[in-house]
């Protein structure tokens, strides 16, 4: 349809009216500049015309937009206009905020443009170059703005550590964070660092790699400050204070099946067919495949453990914290299926979180090249390839460069208060290797464990000898600490005694045994427990291995099981009623809300009975804080059950008043 005149003047003005309301609202847009040494320069800002510098190169006319409002007329400029020169004065006041007048006296027009939007929109400009200048400084970080919104996801491995968390790119390096980079100790750290700090810190320390490493060991982002002022409750020192090991006990926990895993703890990892031959973590890694393999473990390491378990294990009264771990943290070799390195950064953040706590660490090597004994928690159930068979020197010598390399690590400052106990090897079983041999290896790694100046006391494994047949051995060796686990239900004759007699026997057998150990003219010297349990039998899943049955009703056969043997199948049941009435586990593994009262006070008087036992010595630490559903493993659900001290040090139960748990009706068999 053709436009009339009338038509073209409207829409002109509509025209006109929309351009100039977009030239006022249109945002610059923000660039950044480099200069050749790759610093940042700011880009020149617009300068009204009346404050540049005269310039003789040509410049293109900036477009100006004109107004038929403020258009002056040849009758405007004339004397006779209606308003006074006083009336002109307030306009002119009332527009001075407003209305800017051009260069020529207005005669060409008016640019409308408010002085309070030009400076705030310059004082945006300088508040965000002043982010991202203190953010580089304190945090080493060029931020690229159009990135800085990222989707929250989850991803198994690499960076991506937290669910929900916000990701942070593998360049960034999270730097020293120490005072003197904020600019000293009278800086003023801004809100806004603080918040980001704080956000750091929630995330986590070591949420990111770097390419620094000790012993050939990554530092995983690890900062150069640390805090050891935590205690980790009131009867016992801060972490920067001395520990009297040997005269206060240690009350520790372990965290086991975390970065060891173990079929009993998560038999939901192991829950395959049969056929499928999975048993142990070598098997369960070959099965996967090694993508599938650090994607499940991973995902086991972020969420089976975290910070919150620590500050439960602060709050139930624990002071030291074993972590099991194994060489596949470090490294692996040839042929071996295991996730490599990945556990490294979990182990160095569990230390962290035990630090914040005020809990120090006995480090533990659960699993040594070959396998030190055989058993699934090794990492490889079947034959021991350590000091023993075709690549036992090898596998001999490949533990010893793996504790180079942790001993070098871990013999920084940082540690220094926090890992305080230093454990060579997880249980060697010596009643199958050679005892010289073993011994000769244990005084090689002690030996190359000094000379990288670890100063922690060095833990060792009785190796199943029997505790007196230590005595006078590697006495001339200092700060060196005797390991023995203590469990009744491994033993035929110890897990078919009543209930009255366990507990007996662990206030006298084990508080005699602990005090001829702890001698050293009758044993080794300073002697600790490092694992025990309340539970009474071995009914548990998985808890003799992937299946195979229990002792306690008589369906355990090692037969059919890599490494078992004719002495470990037991084949008829061991309950202290031998099975007249018939043995059951089903009332041992059911949930702890459905025992019976006199069970539960049986199984509360029995671990008070251990902890006075091994308190006799150095003290102990529980197997374990944590299960998936073995309740009598598990401290953290002992708790919840009223079968475990609320407190360790808050007991009840003396040795010697002795209780009829028969007579309260708790019957043998169950």
């Amino acid at each position: 349809m053709p436009q009339t005149p009338r038509d073209r003047g409207e829409r002109g003005e509509r025209d006109s009216d929309r351009e100039r309301h977009h030239h006022q609202q249109r945002p610059r847009k923000g660039h950044r500049y480099n200069d050749s040494t790759s610093e940042l320069i700011e880009k020149p800002t617009h300068q009204h015309r009346r404050h540049r510098s005269e310039s003789q190169s040509p410049r293109k006319k900036k477009k100006r937009y004109y107004y038929p409002e403020d258009e002056t007329t040849e009758s405007s400029k004339s004397t006779s206009n209606a308003l006074s020169a006083g009336a002109l004065s307030q306009l002119d006041a009332a527009n001075a905020g407003d209305v800017r007048w051009n260069s020529n006296g207005g005669a060409k027009g008016t640019e409308r443009h408010t002085d309070v939007e030009e400076e705030r929109r310059r004082q945006e400009r300088r508040e965000r170059r002043e982010r991202r200048r203190r953010r580089k400084a304190v945090e080493g970080l060029d931020v690229d703005r159009h990135k800085d919104k990222r989707k929250q996801s989850r991803v198994i491995s690499g960076t991506y550590l937290e669910r929900g968390a916000e990701p942070y790119d593998e360049k960034v390096v999270l730097v020293d964070q120490r005072v003197r980079m904020r600019g000293g100790a009278g800086s003023v750290e801004s809100e806004e660092d603080e918040a980001r700090r704080r956000k750091r810190r929630r995330i986590d320390f070591n949420v990111t790699y770097t390419a620094a490493t000790i012993g050939g060991l990554s530092v995983m982002g690890l900062n150069e400050t640390w805090d050891d002022s935590a205690k980790a409750n009131e009867n016992v020192p801060a972490l920067e204070k001395s520990w009297e090991y040997g005269k206060m006990p240690i009350r520790g926990v372990n965290v086991g099946g975390w970065l060891s895993i173990e079929p009993v703890i998560t038999p939901s990892l192991f829950d395959f067919k049969t056929s499928d031959g999975v048993i142990d973590e070598w098997t369960l890694c070959s099965k996967l495949g090694a993508s599938r393999a650090q994607s499940t473990l991973e995902q086991h390491y972020s969420q089976f453990l975290t910070e919150a378990d620590f500050a439960g294990i602060q709050a139930a009264g624990f002071d030291h914290v074993r972590i099991p771990f194994s060489y596949w943290a470090v490294t692996t070799y040839d042929g071996d299926p295991y996730v490599p390195k990945i556990s490294w950064r979990y182990l160095l953040r569990a230390i962290e979180w035990a630090r914040k706590y005020g809990l120090r660490i006995n480090l533990d090597l659960h699993g040594a090249p070959g396998s030190q004994n055989g058993w699934n928690h090794s990492g490889h159930q079947g034959a021991i390839n350590w000091l023993d068979g075709t690549d036992g020197t090898l596998n001999g010598q490949r533990t010893l460069d793996i504790h180079s390399q942790l001993s070098t690590f871990f013999a920084q400052p940082r540690y220094k208060n926090i890992i305080t106990i230093y454990g060579l090897v997880n249980e060697p079983k010596m009643t199958y290797l050679d005892v010289d041999t073993v011994l000769t290896w244990t005084k090689s790694a002690i030996t190359k464990i000094r000379a990288n100046n670890l100063t922690a006391i060095i833990t060792f494994g009785d190796g199943f000898r029997g505790l007196d047949n230590w005595q006078g051995e590697l006495q001339d060796f200092s700060n060196l600490l005797l390991d023995v686990h203590q469990y009744v239900i491994f033993n035929n004759q110890q897990i078919s005694l009543p209930h009255s007699d366990k507990v007996a026997f662990a206030c006298s057998a084990w508080t005699n045994q602990t005090l001829r150990s702890s001698d050293k003219a009758t044993g080794f010297g300073p002697t600790l427990c490092g694992e025990w349990s309340q539970a009474d039998t071995d009914c548990a899943t998985y808890l003799n291995n992937v299946g195979v049955g229990s002792r306690w009703e008589g369906t355990l056969n090692m037969l059919s099981t890599p490494g078992g043997s004719l002495d470990g199948s037991v084949l008829s049941p061991t309950c202290p009623t031998s099975n007249s009435p018939r043995c059951s586990c089903a009332n041992a593994n059911a949930s702890p809300s459905t025992y019976s009262p006199a069970y539960k006070q049986f199984l509360l008087d029995f671990a008070e009975a251990q902890m006075h036992s091994f308190e006799q010595g150095w003290g102990w630490f529980y197997w374990t804080w944590k299960t998936e559903s073995a309740w009598q493993w598990s401290y953290k659900d002992g708790i919840a059950a009223g079968i475990l001290p609320q407190k360790t040090w808050d007991r009840k139960y003396s040795c010697g008043q002795g209780v009829d748990y028969a007579g309260m009706g708790l019957a043998e068999n169950y």
